[in-house]
């Protein structure tokens, strides 16, 4: 497997940290690669700005943080004008089309789905977006296997809230497949 380094970004409230510490979980635990996965945050804990670096390998890491990922996930259009430039050319770039407007132009395959929308007219609770935008870039990607996912998500969660979040992981996985990376 190549190196593949990750930054999720997005504002607090929408789950990016969660998100990246359930796909470093999935891979590290139930895949056995080397997973790491550090996050900052901005002054405010919600509609601040959130950065989450994930590195996953076969490999041993030496080094947590993601200078130039193969893949960013932006969620928020101040995310997406602070971190587009430092995609790693020929990376892959994944926007939501509600919040994000691609403006400039980056050497990375864009891919922009409606995953919040997609999320509130299917499920009906903002709280599993960033499950569907895992589901997503699983879909685009192959980086980790779904059943991984939703083995961290059982060790992870209320049993209640299982089903709603697998609808959402396979909300994600089904758009981000149309889009193959």
């Amino acid at each position: 497997m190549e190196r593949s380094r990750l930054v999720f970004s997005g504002s607090g409230g929408q789950g990016v940290i969660t998100a990246a510490i359930i796909l470093a979980k999935a891979a590290a635990i139930f895949e056995n690669k080397s997973a790491i996965q550090s996050q900052s945050y901005g002054a405010a804990a919600r509609g601040g700005s959130t950065r989450s670096d994930i590195i996953i390998d076969d490999s041993e890491i030496f080094f947590p943080k993601v200078i130039q990922p193969n893949i960013l996930v932006s969620l928020t259009q101040e995310s997406y004008n602070k971190f587009s430039a430092i995609i790693r050319p020929g990376g892959l770039l994944l926007v939501d089309s509600k919040y994000v407007t691609i403006e400039k132009k980056v050497d990375a395959k864009h891919i922009t789905l409606p995953m919040y929308e997609s999320v509130m007219k299917e499920i009906g609770k903002p709280i599993v977006f960033n499950i569907c935008m895992l589901g997503a870039l699983i879909g685009v990607s192959g980086l980790i296997k779904p059943a991984s996912i939703l083995k961290v998500l059982e060790t992870t969660i209320p049993e209640d809230f299982m089903e709603m979040n697998k609808k959402a992981l396979d909300l994600g996985m089904k758009m981000g497949k149309k889009e193959k990376y």
